[in-house]
């Protein structure tokens, strides 16, 4: 086969659509995170993540091309929250704990993701969770309609 330049652009394109979706070595999939490259909990967010035991790449991501980018993914505007997450098919908004998101890989739901919208204190990144407030996590389905998947309670 010869190597033109439309051969290795759709070789090199096929590999940067798989680099998310790579399993660890422990079997779970990667998760990968778009964030705004100055915020603070997001960072927070990755750090409790890679903590749980979950491989997290990042990608700088700001203001109109961060908000479309969700939107071309199925995340509502009122479930929006700061960061975005996409492992194994599912995106993931906001400060989802690690548990919820373990659950949504285990139980494969035929749905977009999880969301936390806003950003509830005491969520994962959002301030200790000995003082957290009470919140949900989402789970949206396609076309927009999201459901209570789990609820915290507050501290």
């Amino acid at each position: 086969m010869i190597m033109t330049r439309r051969v290795m652009l759709a070789c090199a394109a096929g590999f940067a659509a798989s680099v998310p979706l790579a399993t660890t070595a422990q079997g779970m999939p990667a998760i990968h995170v778009l964030k705004d490259p100055n915020c603070g909990c997001c960072t927070a967010w990755i750090e409790i993540l890679r903590k749980d035991g979950f491989t997290v790449t990042t990608e700088n991501s700001l203001g109109t091309l961060l908000m479309q980018h969700k939107l071309a993914n199925g995340i509502p505007p009122n479930m929006v929250s700061c960061h975005t997450g996409e492992i194994d098919g599912y995106m993931i908004e906001g400060h989802v704990p690690a548990a919820d998101i373990r659950r949504l890989l285990v139980e494969r739901p035929e749905a977009v993701g999880l969301a936390v919208p806003g950003m509830p204190y005491g969520s994962p990144g959002m301030g200790p969770e000995s003082e957290r407030e009470a919140y949900d996590v989402f789970l949206i389905r396609q076309g927009g309609r999201a459901e209570v998947f789990s609820h915290h309670e507050a501290a």
